[in-house]
């Protein structure tokens, strides 16, 4: 049985190292769920954030890394239980000059610009704080837009705290700052995702994700690339 699974360049979730292999706690993640459920191939289809929901439902590959769940992706492709809740960060210039801590912060300063990748829920989430139209910047990929940080042609990236804290991590010329949670106190969550006429595929996932998330082997993976029980928590109760 094979499986093809698409991917973006976003560590520590998913990224190509420098031995060219696909590595990165989600794919971790699906190597361990994918061959549990009897998957004896598994092949990673590298792709752009805009491509994945279109790629899956037209069947270029089977399944997606995770991604946010949101009611409007949901309408296009079927998710499986969720594997992460995550909140937003920036991404800065190291010491932070402007003192961005948030997309309220941001919004105040009319001249600061904020970049972010296409079709992603920081998108919205900018807008829904106030940040214009005006003050975002809107990148392919997060390789474009972490070299116009670097370069100052925006003030702040936004993307998952998490993913921001091992970019920071990796470049002394960066460093990250995580958004509050919202006021409800709930925290967006993240899953795989297939074709709606996926079923078999999904249903099996979901069985094998539901016995293994939270377990200890899969939080002593998960931990090797940054991502705490804070992330899992919230997802494991839900799950259950």
């Amino acid at each position: 049985m094979k499986v093809r699974i698409a991917y973006l360049e976003e560590p520590p979730f998913y990224w190509t190292d420098s031995n060219q292999s696909v590595t990165g706690s989600d794919i971790e993640l699906a190597d361990v769920i994918l061959r549990a459920i009897g998957v004896t191939s598994i092949e990673h289809q590298p792709t752009s954030f805009e491509e994945l929901l279109p790629g899956v439902q037209e069947g270029r590959w089977d399944m997606n890394v995770p991604i946010f769940v949101t009611a409007e992706r949901a309408k296009r492709v079927a998710f499986s239980t969720p594997v992460w809740a995550l909140v937003d960060g920036f991404l800065l210039p190291s010491g932070n000059p402007s003192g961005l801590t948030s997309y309220s912060a941001l919004a105040k300063q009319i001249d600061a610009r904020l970049g972010v990748v296409a079709a992603t829920v920081q998108i919205d989430a900018a807008k829904s704080a106030g940040v214009s139209e005006e003050q975002i910047v809107i990148f392919d990929g997060q390789n474009e837009a972490l070299e116009a940080l670097l370069s100052g042609k925006i003030d702040a990236y936004a993307a998952t705290a998490v993913g921001n804290r091992a970019l920071a991590g990796a470049e002394s010329r960066f460093e990250a700052v995580a958004h509050e949670k919202s006021g409800d106190g709930k925290v967006p969550v993240g899953a795989f995702s297939c074709s709606k006429s996926n079923q078999a595929l999904l249903q099996a996932v979901n069985e094998q994700l539901r016995k293994y998330l939270g377990s200890p082997d899969h939080r002593a993976r998960m931990a090797k690339y940054g991502i705490t029980n804070a992330e899992i928590d919230s997802v494991v109760a839900h799950g259950n």
